[in-house]
């Protein structure tokens, strides 16, 4: 019993080491040299690949609670590789916004340089940021247009979306569509934006800072407020001095993981369990659609 359970374990690690090491002679072929995307496909591709095979090699086994511990684990592993992909595309978007704006060379574009450090706290291979760099500043490129949507989701919950799209025509219809199917509403411009306050949002390791020494270094930078969590020091500041706030770490050798713009909501709206449900719904086909960057709400 125990000799048939350890085979059944070890034998779909070989399996995807042989089916990895086959298909790496013939992956450059389909895959153009600079094209991060195609990558990213053809590694996914691959991965569901081994999984469908090692799927019916645990079948063929008397093992059944072997094969619904794999179904949670294939299950987890999809959703993982869905997220990864789509943190990959929003990273390959603002890349190319930087670009168009301020130029390939980071020493020179703080907004690029902020993005290739919040690609690498992704784990985003630096090959696939050197390359999306690299089309971004070809003539091809298309331009990318940031606009934002505002609505409703049901309950009264207010919601912001940020997007970055070649086509505001499709996206603003995909966004209608949304809203509509989970019976919420799509509102103008401006509707809920005023339950919104744009900050800047930093984190960086705590390991060797006294939080209070800089809090009283920041505090003329636009700090907001600062705390530690985890390990990590997390600090918001306002949105007009995230320009000041990222050099004066910087100047600080303060290695920064990650930064963004974010939106915190003035008041919250309370909603039940269930309420929640629903209106989360919303929120993740907000969230997987293509052309949409960040989704924030003011749901407690």
């Amino acid at each position: 019993m125990n000799r048939d359970l350890r085979v059944v374990l070890t034998a779909p690690g070989m399996l995807t080491y042989l089916l990895r090491t086959l298909s790496k002679p013939f992956g450059p072929i389909f895959i153009k040299e600079q094209n991060a995307n195609l990558q990213l496909f053809y590694d996914t591709f691959m991965n569901i690949l081994l999984l469908v095979f090692s799927e019916v090699y645990f079948c063929s086994k008397p093992f059944n609670i072997m094969g619904r511990i794999f179904e949670k684990r294939k299950h987890k592993m999809f959703a993982r590789y869905a997220k990864m992909a789509k943190a990959f595309t929003r990273i390959g978007k603002e890349i190319a916004i930087a670009v168009k704006q301020g130029g390939p060379d980071p020493h020179h574009n703080a907004k690029l340089r902020q993005v290739m450090q919040n690609a690498k706290s992704l784990n985003m291979p630096k090959d696939r940021v050197d390359a999306a760099i690299k089309r971004a500043s070809s003539k091809d490129m298309k331009d990318y247009e940031e606009i934002t949507y505002e609505g409703y989701a049901p309950f009264g919950v207010a919601i912001l979306v940020e997007c970055a799209t070649d086509n505001p025509t499709r996206t603003v219809a995909n966004i209608r569509m949304h809203f509509n199917r989970e019976e919420g509403n799509l509102g103008t411009s401006g509707s809920v934006a005023f339950m919104f306050e744009r900050r800047g949002l930093f984190k960086f390791s705590a390991e060797g800072k006294n939080i209070e020494d800089l809090e009283l270094e920041l505090i003329d930078f636009g700090l907001i407020e600062i705390w530690e969590e985890d390990g990590f020091i997390y600090l918001y500041c306002n949105f007009e001095d995230f320009g000041a706030m990222t050099k004066v770490l910087e100047d600080h050798n303060i290695e920064i993981i990650n930064s963004e713009l974010t939106r915190v909501p003035l008041t919250l709206t309370e909603v039940t369990e269930e309420q929640e449900q629903k209106i989360q719904v919303l929120i993740d086909r907000l969230e997987d659609d293509e052309d949409v960057q960040s989704v924030f709400h003011n749901m407690k």
